[in-house]
Parts: C-alpha cells; sequence; structure tokens
C-alpha cells in the first residue's frame, strides 16, 4: 500500500463556529512558506534535495506494493469530512467516508480498507459500538479514534476498546497522516506471524498468547505493548518510546498510562511463581527480558 508524504499543514478545529482549515489553499498549492511565513515566488527550495530522497524511497515502495492504503473515515461533520479527503487525498490516501454508525460499521465490515479513522459522536451507534464491532469481526483492521472529547479517561477508554491510536481536535492533517502511515507501516512490518520470548509465545495472526502453553487473555492495548517490548527483546525502553509507539503520544499527562498498562502486562505475563519477563530499569524504563 502507497502513501505519499506530501504536508498539508491544514489544521482542522472543532469550535462553536465549526471547523477551519488554516491552510487549505496552502495544501493545494505547489508553493512553500519561508520560515517567517512569506510565499516563495518561485526561488530554490532549500528542502528539495530531501523530498527527493523521500520520493525514491516511496517509489520503491510503489514498485514492491503496487497500491494505495484504502482508508475509511467514519464521521458525521460534514466540515471535517470536506477537509479530510482534501488533505488526506494530497497525502496519497483513498478515502471514502460514511456519515453515521450504522453505514460505518457496515462498511467497515464489508469493504476492502486498509484502515479506519472514527469519530466517537456519531449518529444511529456510537463509535465505541462500532469499534467493538470491528475489533471483534476484524481484529487486524487498525482503527484511529478521532474525537473532541480529549480527556485522559475517554483515551483510556477508547484504547481499552480496540483503538490503535486517539487523536483530539483540533487536529493537523499532516500530522494524523503521518499517524496513519506510522500504523500501516507497522502491519507491514509484521513479516512474521508469530514472536517469542522468555517462554512467552505470540501469534500475530489470531492475537493468541500463551506461557508454557497456558493461555493468557489481554486486551488489545496490553496485546500491542507486549508485541513492541518482545520485538525491542533485550532493549531498555523509556516510557515516551513506549507512549509513541503503542498509543502514537508522546505527552506528559499521559506517560503515567504506560506505567498501568505494565502494571496489567506484568500481572497476567507472571510464572507460577510470581516472575515477569518486564523488569524496571530505574528512572529509565522498562526492558522485556531475563531479571538480572
Amino acid at each position: 500500500m502507497q502513501v505519499a508524504t506530501r504536508p498539508t499543514g491544514a489544521l482542522v478545529r472543532a469550535t462553536d463556529a465549526g471547523i477551519r482549515d488554516d491552510t487549505a489553499a496552502d495544501a493545494q498549492s505547489p508553493a512553500v512558506r519561508d520560515p517567517a511565513g512569506r510565499r516563495d515566488a518561485g526561488g530554490p527550495d532549500a528542502g528539495a534535495a530531501d523530498r527527493g530522497a523521500a520520493e525514491g524511497t516511496r517509489a520503491g515502495a510503489r514498485e514492491a506494493r503496487g497500491t494505495q492504503a484504502r482508508l475509511l473515515v467514519i464521521e458525521d461533520e460534514p466540515g471535517i469530512v470536506d477537509v479530510l479527503r482534501r488533505g488526506l487525498d494530497s497525502e496519497g490516501f483513498v478515502v471514502e467516508v460514511a456519515v453515521d454508525g450504522p453505514e460505518g460499521e457496515r462498511r467497515a465490515l464489508s469493504g476492502e480498507y486498509d484502515i479506519v479513522l472514527l469519530d466517537l459522536m456519531l449518529p444511529g451507534r456510537s463509535g465505541q459500538d462500532v469499534l467493538r464491532a470491528i475489533r471483534r469481526a476484524r481484529p487486524r483492521l487498525p482503527v484511529i479514534v478521532l474525537t473532541a472529547r480529549g480527556e485522559l479517561e475517554d483515551r483510556v477508554a477508547g484504547l481499552d476498546a480496540g483503538a490503535v491510536d486517539y487523536v483530539v481536535k483540533p487536529f493537523s492533517v499532516a500530522e494524523l497522516a503521518a499517524r496513519l502511515r506510522a500504523h500501516l507501516r507497522a502491519l507491514e512490518d509484521a513479516s512474521s506471524t508469530t514472536l517469542g520470548g522468555a517462554d512467552i509465545e505470540v501469534d500475530l495472526l489470531t492475537r493468541a498468547v500463551r506461557r508454557d502453553d497456558r493461555p493468557i487473555s489481554l486486551s488489545i492495548t496490553e496485546f500491542e505493548l507486549l508485541v513492541y517490548m518482545l520485538r525491542n527483546e533485550g532493549q531498555v525502553l523509556s516510557r515516551e518510546q513506549l507512549l509513541r509507539a503503542v498509543w502514537g503520544e508522546e505527552q506528559d499527562r499521559g506517560r503515567n498510562v504506560v506505567d498501568v498498562y505494565i502494571g496489567y502486562l506484568r500481572r497476567k505475563l507472571a510464572d507460577q511463581g510470581g516472575g515477569s519477563p518486564i523488569v524496571t530499569v530505574r528512572s529509565v524504563g522498562y526492558r522485556f527480558g531475563e531479571a538480572g
């Protein structure tokens, strides 16, 4: 799946007056701005070399995959839908839209989409219900929640329900596109269907987890956290690394979420003697592997 990377810079805001696409005109024009905010009237582009290198990488990806990523947006606010259509189309996504919960659930379960962008407050059926239905029927389809409700409890509830990421309005379309690409890359990087370490085996297709042939039931977030730590077995991972990799966030107010989920995971992975393969490295973070 090919996703282009031209930045749009669009900023979507949820306000009493609706939304605003701060740089919609710029998103449709090849002109660039200098650091002072002035348009480049056609002089040398300082980022041309970087973009050329990036284009070479994208050309190789196109040759390897040959298709664009199909994105289903489940959102009922027309202004946001319009900005997302224009902004994400310019980023290389094939964007399709459902405007209520029942339609969004039907299309997500029946269509061939690579990733879903889901609002939580929808007519007809709540986004939380739609998310749970997707997780039951298509557990490998990544869903990013898009909502104006940004409290920690709301974000944790969305992640626990099965979202791979949580984006709060107002948001930058360019950042949103980068997050979409990151989650798509994570799927492609899962070249093996199984992972293992410290007597723990994980099946990436069925999401089954076992330790010494004992099945372990994990939430979606716990599973993603375990997979990331297994892929980095033996390395010391900071809270910021884990937050960015599993939740897609690096905000200080969310760092305690990592500690909470590490605690959940430790208890579930503990052997009969209570030992866990997750080791705390004081003042740094956590390491997956034998204690030592």
